[in-house]
């Protein structure tokens, strides 16, 4: 990422259960005080997912929690958002989407100038045979660092 991004949170469980074919960056709707719990980096998001919803994509199971120095008008921590995205990227995605074993998953949460942004990943669900191969991929490449500092 480029400079005057703060990165917020990642999701690294995402990328070790789902094999990622296309990421998206997209801007999030969102009320005063989620802002500011973005800010605090209060969020959670590990089951979280989105779906396309008449022509929109909605983020669901995004747990923002509230913020405590706003009384009365706090919002609701799991409400569901609404992502923005351009009209052909919408399309583009819900053809994927609509194809079998598609799912949008968020990847990242980060601030980029002010706004709060989400790398929004198409993702295809790993089989148990395709984990155990990146734990042996991630293995050897860790033994030959350790081989090179070595030499």
């Amino acid at each position: 990422m480029s400079e005057g991004v703060k990165i917020i949170a990642v999701n690294r469980k995402a990328r070790y259960d789902y094999s990622v074919d296309d990421c998206y960056e997209c801007g999030i709707e969102l009320l005063g005080t989620e802002v500011k719990s973005f800010r605090d980096g209060r969020i959670s998001f590990p089951d979280a997912w989105a779906e396309v919803i008449k022509g929109e994509i909605w983020l669901r199971s995004l747990t923002v929690a509230e913020n405590p120095f706003s009384s009365v008008f706090n919002h609701e921590p799991e409400r569901k958002k609404r992502l923005l995205l351009h009209r052909d990227e919408i399309k583009r995605i819900t053809r994927k989407v609509d194809e079998k074993g598609y799912t949008l998953i968020p990847l990242s949460f980060y601030f980029k100038k002010s706004r709060v942004k989400v790398e929004l990943g198409l993702c295809k669900g790993k089989k148990a045979y395709d984990k155990r191969s990146d734990i042996r991929e991630r293995d050897v490449k860790r033994d030959l660092a350790r081989e090179f500092r070595h030499r």
